[in-house]
């Protein structure tokens, strides 16, 4: 088993979908939160729009910062993986809102699949803590 860093806390979230995986939902190293990759995987949203995936990953997203005590004027930086680049215009309303004037750096990639075919976005997060 890997040794504990001191300063390294990794966390899982009630109020979030179980992870399917080996990973933890949330590692806080400093004053830095890294955010696994969040879908809408185990949401209602699972299945429907982009738009409303985006929201449903959002929600996610803002529960762990809230849990943290922080908000979304404290992202850094988001990586946004979709699984079809011509649905852009879907996603843009969404980001606009939810950042809400705090703009994050930002990557996003086209991927020709996610874990779950119903699943056509994950996004990945960084906060200021």
């Amino acid at each position: 088993m890997p040794h504990a860093h001191p300063h390294v806390d990794r966390k899982n979230y009630a109020a979030l979908p179980d992870a399917v995986g080996p990973y933890s939902h949330a590692v806080k190293h400093g004053q830095t939160l890294y955010l696994s990759g969040f879908t809408a995987f185990g949401t209602a949203a699972q299945g429907s729009s982009l738009a409303e995936q985006a929201d449903a990953v959002f929600d996610q997203i803002e529960a762990v910062a809230a849990a943290e005590g922080v908000g979304m004027r404290s992202l850094l930086k988001v990586t946004v993986f979709i699984t079809d680049i011509g649905q852009i215009a879907q996603l843009r309303p969404v980001l606009l809102r939810r950042y809400d004037g705090n703009l994050p750096a930002s990557s996003l990639v086209e991927v020709s699949k996610l874990f779950s075919p119903e699943l056509n976005i994950e996004i990945e997060a960084i906060f200021a803590v």
